[in-house]
């Protein structure tokens, strides 16, 4: 059998196309470099010695290369209680903001669903106005939440913008002949839910899933209007503390005794936290990253 052969033309690049070509690299390589360089200096002082970082000397790279500051934090409890926290918050808060989520665009991306529209119109009139910080405080409070892990858990288990996103990815992915096809069948509504609709939406779940994990790893603001038990703050609080109330405890510098190495190791101190809050999420988005793009655009593109 013979090989067909294509060819394919492309128009000769102009100087004005090289010349656009040219500051797009440039444009981008000054934003890479701006995003960068602050991550790659926060690693370097976080594993340098703490007499070059009191000093000012690490710019860039690390100098006289040191984890004192990781023993430091791995060895400080509180550290340790404000990690376990944060995991949980996280893994158990993104769980029912995805059920909540899904429970809720699921019946709004429905056709035949009386009502939605003005169900709609309650869920974006919530994006608008918004009772204050102090109603709902006194809604937490009268709830019995205060000073619980649930009070970082339910007043925000549902995002009015991923529900809004994940009702127009239903409305765009699942055919009506699917649910048709299922209806016959006899598949309730739920069934259908659980064994089609969910499983063919793995990218804006995937989507959800990192944005409020985000959310919740992040949070600090919550926790420090309902919570005042030191043994359930998250991650962020005890950053908080350090970085920005310079809360360093004795017990986190108990073995450095020359005022160079003290002052110095304040900052290592600062910079190593910064690291150790921020990994998780890293190590995170490689995972998600492959549906990240497809989720949003097919979920924001058509409404």
């Amino acid at each position: 059998m013979g090989r067909c052969v294509v060819k394919v033309n492309y128009a000769a690049e102009t100087g004005g196309d090289k010349v656009f070509t040219v500051l797009n690299y440039v444009i981008l390589t000054l934003f890479a470099v701006t995003v960068l360089y602050p991550l790659v200096a926060v690693v370097s002082n976080s594993v340098s010695s703490p007499v070059a970082v009191g000093a000012g000397k690490v710019w860039l790279w690390p100098v006289d290369l040191s984890l004192d500051g990781y023993k430091a934090i791995f060895e400080y409890k509180k550290v340790w209680t404000g990690f376990g926290n944060s995991l949980y918050y996280t893994i158990v808060g993104t769980a029912v903001n995805i059920i909540f989520t899904l429970l809720a665009a699921y019946p709004l991306s429905r056709m035949d669903f009386y009502g939605r529209n003005v169900f709609m119109s309650l869920f974006v009139f919530t994006m608008i106005f918004h009772g204050g910080i102090i109603p709902t405080y006194m809604v937490v409070k009268e709830l019995g939440m205060v000073n619980t892990p649930w009070a970082l858990i339910i007043p925000g288990a549902i995002s009015v913008w991923n529900v809004i996103i994940t009702r127009t990815y239903f409305k765009t992915t699942i055919p009506q002949e699917v649910l048709d096809s299922a209806q016959i069948d006899g598949c309730s509504d739920l069934k259908f839910l659980i064994r089609m609709v969910i499983p063919l939406s793995a990218p804006i779940i995937a989507v959800n899933a990192l944005f409020y994990a985000v959310n919740h790893w992040n949070t600090y603001f919550n926790a420090l209007i309902y919570l005042s038990n030191a043994k359930l703050f998250p991650l962020q609080l005890v950053l908080r503390e350090v970085l920005v109330l310079s809360q360093v405890t004795p017990d986190m510098l108990d073995q450095v005794s020359d005022a160079a190495r003290l002052e110095g190791m304040t900052d290592v101190l600062k910079y190593a936290l910064i690291v150790v809050s921020t990994l998780p999420l890293l190590i995170l988005y490689p995972f998600v990253q492959k549906h990240f793009v497809r989720g949003v655009m097919i979920g924001s593109l058509k409404g």
